[in-house]
């Protein structure tokens, strides 16, 4: 059986990392998704247990209590964790579990897995076109996007801390180079 492995993909709100990802799941079955805790609304189109589990902000500070996450944090005012259940059952599997995560995610996913993960940062071409693409979405108000864009510019900081960088710049080519990556890790 091959081993396990966590791909972990960080980007700042507004690259464009669900497109990527929704592209890499399709492409890529063997892929694992790893739905994650969340405290945050539901959005339209989402479903409970698919694009998260959506769960009340006391059941998961009970959750916190019970040492049930790997990584957690507070993100943009919400609080978004990882089962720890669900990665360790899924590299005794040999699983290839993908990941969405925020950077603190990704570091407490390096720092507690550093042989079995691979962290892939996905950045904007600029933080005006960040911007132009948050404002374009429609779904959320003014205050959470210039949240989102303060956060953003931390985030960036932080891009060359990972295993590889990605530049959202065009997104078929963007998409060829992640894929690649991905295809490269998974057949390890």
């Amino acid at each position: 059986m091959s081993k396990g492995h966590l791909i972990v993909i960080v980007a700042p709100s507004g690259t464009g990392k669900s497109t990527l990802i929704n592209k890499v799941k399709d492409d890529i079955p063997v892929l694992k998704w790893s739905v994650s805790c969340t405290t945050r609304p539901i959005r339209e189109g989402e479903v409970d247990g698919v694009n998260y589990h959506f769960l009340p902000e006391e059941e998961f500070k009970k959750r916190i209590k019970q040492n049930d996450f790997v990584e957690w944090a507070i993100v943009h005012s919400h609080y978004y964790g990882t089962s720890r259940e669900f990665i360790d059952a899924g590299l005794n599997r040999g699983d290839k579990l993908l990941f969405d995560l925020d950077v603190q995610g990704a570091d407490a996913i390096k720092a507690l897995y550093p042989t079995s993960s691979t962290v892939i940062f996905i950045e904007p071409p600029s933080i005006e076109v960040l911007e132009e693409r948050l404002l374009g979405r429609g779904t959320e108000k003014l205050q959470i996007i210039a949240e989102r864009l303060s956060n953003a510019k931390k985030e960036l900081l932080k891009k060359n801390d990972y295993d590889y960088l990605v530049m959202n710049d065009e997104l078929d080519r963007a998409y060829g180079e992640l894929k690649g990556l991905i295809s490269k890790i998974v057949e390890k």
